[in-house]
């Protein structure tokens, strides 16, 4: 029966080669884009899951309470830590976490790499296994670093690198640190990523900032006690803040900060580490957006939800062509359980080649998304029995729903009726035509949002950021030399260079370079009542000059003036309106208790240092020796830009010759800040050619099998004169109404979904009229060329072939 049942389900696919091609290659797209896409969301909503315990790892925050409203900053103190871990017996383990670089020298091999620090307890804490050495002992000594496995390869080849010292260079100066252990490398799917450890009082600012509660500069991560939960953690830290950020709470009230909840100015507070790759709110976040990751979700399933339509309504279509068939069987003696599963079989057939087929394309096509979507789906991820049970599951729904309902309403036909001919499509045109509805407002949906996202971005990259980035030239340090002996040698070799404007140098770089790095500096203080908070932006001379910032009063640093290297600061217009002062120009302030006094020497516009998607900030420029040069910038000539880059590369080489060079154009490097939202675009902009084109594919059968229905109904009419307009007309009016509520139906759900995906952004475009009608009138025409194609073709076929078809 089984082979019967194959045999006549081969024949019915062959007999409908086109509706079956339709079919099998829209599934496969579906199963192909939902698996890449799907895979993608999976490996987001991983991170950090390899970690043990994983209910009891959290990373602190800092919560303050000003008259503007709630600042968060997952940034805290040195001496945070060692009193957590003295005062709290409930924390099992407890550890500062600061990135940092290097360059390692061993022997003759010099290499950049990534050395961050922290305390002893992360190695025990933390589920980064230990290849070589002891966990508990590794970092007890200053001197000791725990590097990578794949840090050994590159240092130390196929030697053994215990015990071994390496020179690192960069951080503060040279210091040489003994090799203690070997960790396994990290995953990709890890927050904390790094080629080597060592301990935290080795970083360039501890000695100076150890003992101050109001300089942070690192992350803290804490492991609570089994029995200890979050909110009992928090409860107990109330007093703990109340004591040591005294000094914070007694400005804010000042101020007239309200408290929040739980009547607190300030507040420790717990986040789950799980939440911290998606964390995209703190100073310091640089997170994937969840919304990001539940939107891959949501568009493969949206893709298959159009395929399974596209099916539905195929089938249901050709039910009615196959009635006759069916009643013949049921006269015969067929049960309406052997039928179900005879139609099904058809349907799990069908749904199983364009499975394989989409497995083959999901292959094909990872490398390419993995590119576009900055992704990180593996041929691994394809290979684990989750993936396999879920592609499993989802194949299993798609045939169900997809092939299912259409077998139930052809095996309730009633044979009588069916073998007279009196079959009416009734409630399943209903259903077909609401199925139609359903997948072209899906497809008008991600047609208004990708159009929304494009204008975001193009908005976004050509408003003004307050200085002229064309022509500029970024040029990471690196740690072979200092910055500051790096642009006094480039100033010298590029003095008589006619094609360079200015050079200067920075501690911060504006936008994304090719190094990667992004920094930020703050600092909060209280000027005469007035809380003041500040970027401190080290910078050097010709800074304003090499980004065209223009001074509204005062004047730029001069090198014939000797303090201002070291109290002379230029500010912007929103730092000085928060000090209050009538004339900012000689005013003078104090960041901390007993320290020196800084004097505002010039006043510049407010400009952006980091991504329009928060408000522009307060931003001191000073020139102090203690913070080094990172970044040194050169304007340059709209003409021979490239051979300009050219010799800038050669003269890095002779200035540091062991570093690469990673100079880029800031106006790249501020295009970059939108690459999460570039990826949005890109994937929307897929996803709508995808859902198009597979509605469009339904579209195309449906038409083709309706038409074919009325194929006399259209020979009568122009038998008594209709015209090709009018017949094409009548034929095309059904769908592009169909298509028009469905535009009335996405409009308003589009308009909600991004005026919500806008509001993360404080600076941002309106959403106009004229998306909607441009992308409904896409639509239309979308759909009009598509039922017109076999409109055209019945309405200019012969009469007399026209009667003749029945």
């Amino acid at each position: 029966m089984l082979r019967n049942y194959l045999k006549i389900a081969f024949r019915s696919l062959w007999k409908h080669k086109s509706s079956t091609l339709i079919n099998v290659l829209g599934l496969a797209v579906a199963f192909c884009s939902s698996i890449l896409l799907f895979l993608s969301a999976a490996f987001e909503l991983s991170y950090d899951r390899f970690h043990a315990d994983t209910d009891r790892l959290y990373r602190a925050n800092l919560l303050v309470q000003d008259p503007k409203g709630e600042e968060r900053s997952a940034s805290m103190p040195y001496p945070l830590t060692p009193a957590l871990r003295q005062q709290f017996p409930e924390i099992e383990g407890i550890t500062r976490y600061e990135q940092g670089n290097g360059s390692v020298q061993y022997g003759n091999r010099q290499l950049e790499k990534e050395i961050d620090f922290i305390d002893p307890d992360a190695l025990t804490m933390l589920s980064f296994p230990m290849r070589l050495g002891n966990p508990k002992t590794a970092l007890n000594s200053l001197s000791s670093m725990v590097i990578t496995e794949n840090m050994a390869k590159d240092v130390f080849g196929t030697e053994n690198p215990i015990g071994k010292t390496v020179q690192v260079n960069g951080q503060n100066g040279s210091k040489a640190y003994i090799i203690t252990g070997i960790l396994a490398d990290f995953p990709d799917n890890s927050t904390l990523q790094f080629d080597a450890f060592v301990r935290v009082e080795n970083s360039p600012d501890y000695e100076r900032s150890k003992d101050q509660w109001d300089n942070t500069n690192h992350e803290v991560y804490v492991k609570l006690k089994p029995a200890v939960g979050q909110e009992t953690m928090e409860k107990r830290l109330q007093s703990f803040t109340q004591i040591n950020f005294q000094s914070v709470i007694r400005d804010q009230k000042a101020l007239g900060a309200k408290p929040d909840e739980r009547g607190e100015l300030i507040s420790l507070r717990l986040q789950p580490l799980l939440d911290v790759h998606f964390d995209t709110g703190a100073i310091q976040g640089a997170g994937t957006s969840r919304m990001y990751v539940y939107t891959l979700g949501l568009i493969g399933l949206f893709i298959l939800i159009i395929a399974a339509i596209n099916f539905v309504n195929l089938t249901l279509a050709r039910s009615f062509t196959r009635a006759r068939e069916v009643g013949v069987r049921k006269s015969l003696g067929a049960m309406r359980g052997q039928l179900f599963v005879q139609l099904w079989g058809e349907t799990l057939l069908t749904c199983g080649l364009g499975l394989l087929l989409g497995l083959l394309l999901a292959v094909l096509l990872r490398p390419s998304f993995n590119a576009v979507f900055n992704a990180n789906v593996s041929t691994n991820a394809l290979q684990q029995p989750v993936t396999w049970l879920i592609v499993l599951l989802g194949f299993l729904l798609v045939t169900a729903v997809a092939g299912g309902y259409p077998a139930w309403v052809m095996t309730r036909f009633q044979t009588v009726l069916v073998l007279k001919g009196r079959v009416q499509m009734g409630k399943p045109g209903l259903l077909r035509n609401g199925l139609i509805v359903a997948q072209f407002a899906i497809a008008c949906l991600l047609i208004i949002s990708t159009f929304v996202v494009l204008r975001q971005i193009h908005f976004l990259r050509t408003k003004s950021l307050g200085f002229s980035k064309g022509q500029v030239i970024s040029i990471p340090v690196g740690n072979e030399v200092t910055g500051t002996y790096a642009l006094n040698q480039l100033r010298n070799r590029l003095a008589g260079n006619p094609n360079v404007v200015a050079i200067t140098g920075t501690n911060i770089n504006i936008g994304r370079g090719l190094d990667g790095s992004s920094t930020r500096s703050v600092v909060g203080f209280t000027h005469k009542g007035r809380e003041v908070t500040s970027d401190w932006l080290r910078v050097d001379y010709e800074y304003l000059q090499t980004l065209g910032i223009d001074l509204l009063a005062g004047r730029d640093y001069s090198r014939q003036r000797p303090a201002d290297s070291t109290t002379s600061v230029i500010v912007t217009s929103s730092f000085a309106r928060q000090l209050g002062e009538k004339q900012p120009i000689g005013a003078t302030f104090q960041t901390d208790s007993g320290g020196v006094y800084y004097q505002v020497i010039g006043l510049v516009p407010d400009f952006h240092l980091y991504a329009l998607r928060s408000e522009v900030k307060p931003i001191t420029m000073h020139l102090h020796q203690s913070s080094d040069i990172s970044y040194i910038l050169v304007r340059v000539t709209p003409q021979n830009m490239v051979a300009t880059m050219d010799v800038l590369k050669r003269e890095w080489q002779q200035i540091a010759p062991n570093s690469a060079f990673l100079g880029s154009f800031m106006s790249e490097n501020t295009d970059r800040w939108y690459k999460r939202e570039e990826r949005l675009s890109q994937m929307y902009s897929l996803a709508a050619g995808i859902a198009i084109a597979l509605s469009c594919m339904g579209l195309f059968a449906i038409a083709l099998l309706s038409i074919q229905q009325r194929t006399k109904e259209i020979g009568v009419r122009k038998v008594l004169g209709a015209s090709v307009a009018s017949i094409v007309g009548l034929l095309s009016k059904e769908f592009l109404q169909l298509v028009l509520i469905a535009i009335l139906i996405a409009s308003p759900l589009a308009w909600y979904a991004m005026q919500q995906w806008l509001e993360d952004f404080a600076y941002k475009t309106s959403i106009e009229w004229w998306i909607f009608a441009v992308a409904g009138l896409l639509a239309v025409m979308i759909a009009f060329l598509t039922v017109s194609f076999q409109s055209i073709k019945a309405a200019l076929m012969s009469p007399v072939r026209s009667l003749r078809s029945e």
